[in-house]
């Protein structure tokens, strides 16, 4: 497998907070030296008070192209529901240019039912949801190769997910990066059946970068998860107090395996 390096990411979870508390952490996390900062593609808060204070993504990741300088950033994940394909395509690389080409697209199909239900979209179905996903993926792609200008670089696509018929196919076939969650023994049962698509489709799986949520102690669950190929490790954190604590020791495991 190619060798990556080892990148930690904050999921900045846009909730209970108000945004000058946003941006500073956004910054606070880029000084302490974390590689990537996402947000996530809600309109509700997903714990604590269900009608607290919430902010939008996309809004969000231009206002962070500018004030933040180092850090890719992006969406984990982008819900494919809530734009149409061509325009999604248009503000991701509005975002690239903005930011100096350090945009992560991150999508998946959408799961929140309540955003769907208070903003008018059709819920439908998870399975429904993923064959429009798929039907999306190839029209992003086609508009990003359309757009005046260009993206800066090839955005990469993170794809969130770990359906194991439908998500880590499409995986296989589009992204650059695949986010899964869960434990050592889920996540290696997620890798074999990814290689197994990358197979079924002709693409060498070294090229996708893998990525996990983790809780927990990073010297107990780096190696376990380092061992599947995982080489991306992202941590989640709500408002109204941004704890980054977290964040700091991954980081610092970071710095002694970093080899």
């Amino acid at each position: 497998m190619t060798e990556r390096r080892i990148r930690i990411g904050l999921q900045l979870q846009p909730q209970h907070a108000d945004y000058d508390s946003i941006r500073r952490t956004a910054s606070a996390a880029e000084d302490l030296g974390a590689d990537i900062v996402f947000n996530w593609d809600h309109f509700y808060p997903l714990y604590g008070d269900p009608e607290g204070m919430h902010f939008e993504c996309w809004t969000m990741l231009g206002a962070w192209a500018e004030s933040t300088s180092r850090v890719e950033i992006g969406a984990l994940v982008t819900c494919n529901s809530y734009r149409n394909p061509e325009l999604l395509a248009d503000m991701a690389r509005t975002v690239d240019h903005i930011s100096g080409g350090r945009l992560i697209l991150g999508i998946g199909s959408g799961w929140f039912e309540k955003d769907y239900d208070e903003y008018g979209y059709e819920f439908g179905t998870a399975g429904g949801r993923l064959d429009d996903l798929a039907e999306s993926l190839p029209r992003i792609e086609s508009r990003l190769g359309k757009l005046n200008p260009a993206p800066t670089r090839k955005i990469p696509v993170l794809i969130g997910g770990g359906g194991e018929k439908k998500t880590l196919k499409l995986v296989a076939k589009h992204a650059d990066i695949w986010h899964g969650f869960g434990d050592p023994e889920v996540v290696g049962r997620k890798v074999k059946i990814l290689d197994r698509h990358c197979a079924d489709v002709g693409r060498d799986p070294a090229e996708i970068e893998r990525s996990c949520g983790v809780q927990g102690e990073p010297d107990e669950l780096g190696p376990k998860l380092l061992e599947l190929g995982v080489t991306t490790f992202t941590v989640g954190v709500g408002g109204p107090d941004y704890d980054l604590g977290a964040l700091e020791k991954w980081i610092a495991w970071r710095e002694k395996n970093q080899g």
